[in-house]
């Protein structure tokens, strides 16, 4: 497969995109379209003998943990930033390609990366998208505040919090900058990866991360619940070595969370105690807006107001907060001037 952006040699048309790289699902906005052109997992497949890719997104994400030997899927983005460049630039490329076929354009690219991304991991970002007009990134907090319809360029105080996939964001913002900030691990994945511990140390049982994922989406909760609803869980029996089912409750998949739940809580407090009183007074009236899919988890708003004691508010559009927010950075020529930017 060609590099990406190859396909993009003759500028014919203004064309500005946004480009949310999760761990968990890729994302990317047209600006011009003014929609999400594509929302796929962030799974390739590939031939361990020739390293072709074989499949990509939705189709490779079925492959996940059921390939044989000869091929691998594998996640390229791990806890938000790129593991794999190859592997991403392939993906990133097919994906561009399934969206405008063989359009000959040279794109603005906004790429959203974690607040604590490293140096080496931001020259990978631009490395990805090699050959577009002028790639510009954007810390996941601001997008996602802004993709929020919240105003960062007064001089007032607003919060975020971002749980995406493999990190969670933590921001606060006034006049288009980042105040006070952190990144953690502790996200999506993490609480995938606690269920798929918690199942296999009471049962006996082990299940997979997308029978992992599937219980966090039904069952996850972030209080204990009166009434726990009950699910019936299939996974292989590590003691005698075949397939069983088991029945767990939403209380259950709480105790198997909490101690992230709490990592993320306690990390909100940090960000908090750094900021300055004035902004401190504004996120006391404006509150506390959560995004991400991780914000999903039921009870979580309401866990975050118990413990922090200021109204917290879930973004209208949660999943999709941080490529909207992206798409409309392009409109905002202030904050553009204080993001890092590579010009082909």
């Amino acid at each position: 497969m060609k590099n990406i952006f190859d396909f993009f040699k003759i500028f014919r048309v203004n064309k500005s995109i946004s480009i949310d790289l999760g761990t968990a699902n890729i994302l990317i906005y047209d600006k011009q379209k003014r929609r999400i052109v594509l929302n796929e997992p962030s799974v390739v497949a590939r031939d361990r003998k020739t390293g072709k890719i074989i499949a990509v997104g939705r189709e490779a994400r079925e492959m996940l943990g059921k390939t044989p030997a000869s091929i691998e899927a594998i996640k390229p983005l791990q806890d938000g930033v790129i593991a794999d460049i190859d592997s991403t630039k392939e993906m990133i490329s097919y994906f561009l390609h399934k969206i405008y076929g063989n359009s000959l354009f040279k794109p603005e690219v906004m790429i959203c990366v974690p607040i604590e991304v490293t140096s080496v991991e931001r020259k990978a970002l631009f490395d990805s998208v090699k050959g577009a007009k002028k790639t510009y990134i954007i810390e996941e907090g601001r997008a996602a505040i802004i993709g929020s319809g919240i105003d960062i360029s007064q001089p007032e105080g607003n919060m975020v919090v971002d749980i995406g996939g493999g990190s969670t964001d933590i921001a606060i913002l006034s006049l288009d900058e980042v105040i006070s900030s952190k990144s953690i691990k502790t996200a999506g994945n993490k609480f995938d990866e606690d269920i798929v511990r918690y199942i296999k140390k009471k049962y006996n049982l082990l299940v997979g991360d997308r029978t992992a994922e599937k219980i966090k989406k039904e069952l996850g909760t972030a209080l204990k619940m009166t009434e726990p609803e009950i699910m019936d869980i299939k996974g292989r029996d590590l003691e005698l070595g075949i397939p069983n089912t088991v029945q767990v409750n939403a209380n259950e998949i709480y105790e198997a969370i909490e101690d992230s739940l709490y990592q993320i809580v306690n990390s909100s407090k940090e960000v908090l105690e750094k900021c300055p009183p004035e902004l401190a007074a504004d996120i006391l009236d404006n509150g506390i807006v959560m995004t991400g899919g991780g914000s999903l988890i039921r009870n979580f708003v309401e866990l975050m107001e118990k413990e922090i004691g200021i109204k917290v508010y879930l973004a209208e559009n949660p999943l999709d907060s941080v490529v909207l927010g992206g798409g409309k950075a392009f409109d905002n020529k202030k904050l553009l001037k204080t993001l890092q930017m590579r010009e082909s």
